[in-house]
């Protein structure tokens, strides 16, 4: 280690991981309900995981998602419902529950006037860790999160993506086999969210449960079995990405962007005239225009139009429809009142 920690005079080990009731789910919710004053945060939310996966979870902001996962983590109680961690009741058993369960809230407090190997130990100590065995398991977090280089750093002057890789590590002291992260890629730059989702799936990798929320829509679906979408206090769908895109109300549209060069407004009129165009963006020395339609021969004719009518087209490609697309067209359904809901979900 690059400081060194007096060993503990005591060398009893920690407290032995507790097992898990796999014949149960990973984490099972049932009929979760939760309120605060009039505001109904959660509403009915049933949802199951099996263990072993990677699961999502996706809703705007005020949607509640941080509710539930707090009152996964044993941090809130449910007004109603029933949650299980590892077959243990989160009410009942909530310290059996911690023992199982790693949670890394989006804001992740540090001490001011303690390095990063002090942070760690202070956790360690709290946690049963004694002797030996704790300066070992502080070591191996460290190595795994990349920290090792930063023992010796005061811990509030790190950068955002070492701050998550340290409380990604403090989360991980314990060992636990399941993982509850809320916003843990919030804020933070390219190369740090690759580094972050790159730990993530070893993790994953070692059989660890893992429930992740997210506004990065595009890299759950990279790395996630699954999403959970909620939507004010609800679950609505619970599906992997594909499953996601090709339920939404376009699916089976195809979509075509298309750069065209020349006077920008002209371009925008051009395009009013056609409704399955939709004009993306004005750049400087034209438009990026996108065309959507479930129908080849409608995609040729709309090209063909583009070149009779005098357009410079300089790129024509296709686009796979995005999860963010789905997202965004399934929550207008349901301001519509047009979205039927998974039905698996409901439990119907």
């Amino acid at each position: 280690m690059a400081a060194f920690l007096p060993p503990d005079p005591m060398h009893q080990p920690a407290s032995p991981a507790l097992e898990m009731d796999r014949s149960q789910p990973a984490i099972w919710v049932e009929n979760l309900h939760r309120s605060f004053g009039q505001l109904q945060a959660v509403q009915g939310v049933s949802f199951r995981i099996d263990h072993g996966k990677v699961v999502g979870f996706v809703g705007a902001n005020g949607a509640g998602k941080t509710t539930t996962m707090r009152i996964l983590a044993t941090l809130d109680y449910p007004n109603a419902g029933m949650v299980k961690i590892g077959g243990h009741n989160v009410v009942h058993y909530p310290e059996k529950v911690r023992r199982l369960l790693g949670w890394m809230p989006d804001s992740f407090g540090t001490y001011e006037h303690m390095t990063v190997l002090e942070y760690l130990d202070f956790y360690a100590r709290a946690l049963g860790y004694k002797g030996q065995e704790r300066l070992q398991r502080i070591q191996e977090v460290m190595d795994f999160t990349d920290l090792t280089p930063l023992a010796d750093r005061m811990s509030n002057k790190m950068s955002k993506g070492q701050t998550q890789r340290l409380c990604l590590g403090r989360a991980l002291l314990h060992d636990p086999q399941i993982l509850i992260m809320d916003e843990p890629a919030a804020g933070l730059d390219p190369k740090a969210r690759v580094e972050l989702k790159q730990l993530i799936r070893i993790l994953a990798d070692e059989g660890k449960t893992i429930l992740i929320s997210s506004h990065i829509l595009s890299e759950l679906g990279e790395m996630c079995d699954s999403l959970l979408f909620i939507d004010k206090g609800r679950i609505v769908h619970h599906g992997d990405a594909e499953s996601m895109t090709r339920g939404s109300a376009q699916a089976g549209e195809t979509l075509v962007n298309v750069q065209v060069f020349g006077e920008p407004t002209q371009l925008v009129q051009w395009a009013l005239t056609a409704p399955m165009i939709q004009v993306v963006e004005e750049t400087k020395r034209g438009a990026r225009l996108r065309i959507e339609s479930k129908d080849e021969a409608t995609l040729a004719g709309v090209l063909r139009r583009m070149i009779t009518d005098g357009l410079q087209v300089t790129d024509y490609h296709r686009e796979e429809r995005r999860l963010e697309d789905a997202f965004i067209d399934m929550l207008g359904q349901i301001d519509k009142g047009t979205f039927k809901g998974d039905s698996a979900v409901h439990g119907e």
